[in-house]
């Protein structure tokens, strides 16, 4: 039997993904969905600008849509797809409720007890789970800012092999990644705007945690310090990064970094998963890759994409990486984090009949 899913801020663009990828998914399925009190109470095809390539399904345009600030939703584990203006608070009650909750937003991400998960870089921070205390058996685990997953997999083979001191990024950041209907018109188009709210602190302190070493029941961040800046660009998907990186090991060649980023293996646990590309990071030889509309899909959405490393003259090194930003930098990536905590355990059938108070 399948594990039920609900999904909050069913109605976004996030939330529409989830429903996309999970359709027909193997382990789980979509049992209710919950959003704003202006949608609740209505069929979720009634209420929904579907902005998804692939139609909706009927069995879920069907569903009525609750009230998230009102209602549990009957089901076992919940992916959040909501603002973090309201994410907070209602992904805590859920979790006091002993529900897990595997979250898109930014709310929880730095709190020590909370992993910052991607499965190919930093499995074992699950174990932070038992150290939460939420009075019952429900926990929350995240997945990074969409730009910071990019970037924090590009660097893991990099900073494993060769160590890493330094790290300055720029990224050119789609328009999707502000949700729907995102940057006006006027502002996007033949435009860059040089600023996203919140987006370099996220970039410059999420991939530190996530390449942490797990001590205890504390991550000890990576010592190494990022400087970002963060724009965005008239592209419809994919999240593009400028890096340069300086590393602790002296005199690194460029066929050596190359090697250490084709060499990059998914580890075995993550490889069974049904949503883990063949490939979590590829190497692009052409000198003209990455670019979003050719290889933003690459591995469903799943696979990092690296180009273009050479010498630094200020630095060690310097590449270009590109991530789907709404799919592995978002639903899809949460999806993988829940297929991983299913393979673990930690995601079980529970019996859900409850009131927010």
């Amino acid at each position: 039997m399948k594990l039920r899913v609900g999904i909050l801020g069913a109605t976004g663009a996030v939330g529409q993904k989830f429903v996309a990828l999970l359709t027909n998914h193997p382990w789980f399925e979509i049992s209710a969905l919950a959003a704003s009190e202006r949608s609740a109470g209505k069929r979720y095809g009634d209420v929904v600008h579907w902005l998804e390539d692939t139609p909706l399904p009927s069995k879920v345009a069907k569903i009525e849509v609750q009230n998230a600030h009102e209602s549990l939703l009957e089901c076992d584990f919940v992916f959040s797809g909501l603002d973090s203006s309201v994410a907070g608070q209602i992904e805590e009650t859920y979790a006091r409720a002993g529900y897990p909750v595997i979250s898109n937003a930014r709310n929880f991400r730095m709190n020590s007890d909370v992993p910052l998960l991607i499965p190919e870089v930093n499995s074992d921070h699950i174990k932070l789970i038992d150290h939460q205390k939420w009075g019952s058996d429900g926990f929350i685990v995240t997945n990074p800012n969409c730009a910071s997953v990019g970037l924090t997999m590009a660097l893991k083979p990099l900073s494993d092999i060769f160590g890493i001191e330094l790290v300055h990024v720029t990224t050119m950041q789609a328009l999707s990644g502000a949700g729907y209907p995102g940057v006006s018109s006027l502002d996007a188009v033949a435009n860059v705007v040089p600023f996203i709210s919140g987006e370099e602190e996220k970039v410059e302190s999420e991939p530190l945690k996530m390449l942490g070493t797990l001590i205890g029941d504390a991550v000890q961040n990576a010592a190494f310090r990022v400087s970002a800046q963060c724009t965005r660009v008239p592209v419809i998907d994919g999240h593009m990064a400028c890096v340069s990186v300086k590393l602790n090991t002296p005199d690194v060649s460029v066929q050596s970094a190359i090697r250490a980023i084709t060499g990059f293996v998914i580890p075995e646990e993550v490889s069974k998963l049904p949503g883990s590309p063949e490939r979590a990071l590829v190497y692009l030889t052409d000198p003209t890759y990455p670019q979003p509309r050719r290889h933003v899909g690459l591995g469903g959405g799943m696979t990092v994409s690296v180009g273009r490393l050479r010498h630094c003259s200020i630095l060690d090194l310097k590449f270009v990486c590109l991530v789907h930003n709404t799919v592995r930098g978002a639903a899809g990536g949460a999806i993988l984090n829940a297929e991983l905590l299913a393979s673990k355990g930690k995601l079980k059938h529970r019996v859900v009949v409850e009131a927010v108070n």
